[in-house]
């Protein structure tokens, strides 16, 4: 079982976070990187961190 690092709230279920898009930029060629944060829908303890790129 995972738990909030911050509220200690249960996370079970897609619904225990919340996944925000906080920069999308377009590049060469058209190319776009998404940078995503994952939060706790609780409290909004930010708990991970992602890039995510597209061609």
């Amino acid at each position: 079982m995972v738990h909030c690092p911050e509220c200690e709230t249960t996370l079970e279920e897609a619904s225990d976070v919340e996944f925000l898009d906080m920069d999308s930029t377009t590049g060469f060629f058209k190319a776009s990187k998404r940078f995503y944060l994952v939060a706790c829908a609780d409290c909004g303890a930010a708990i991970g961190s992602g890039v995510a790129g597209a061609m």
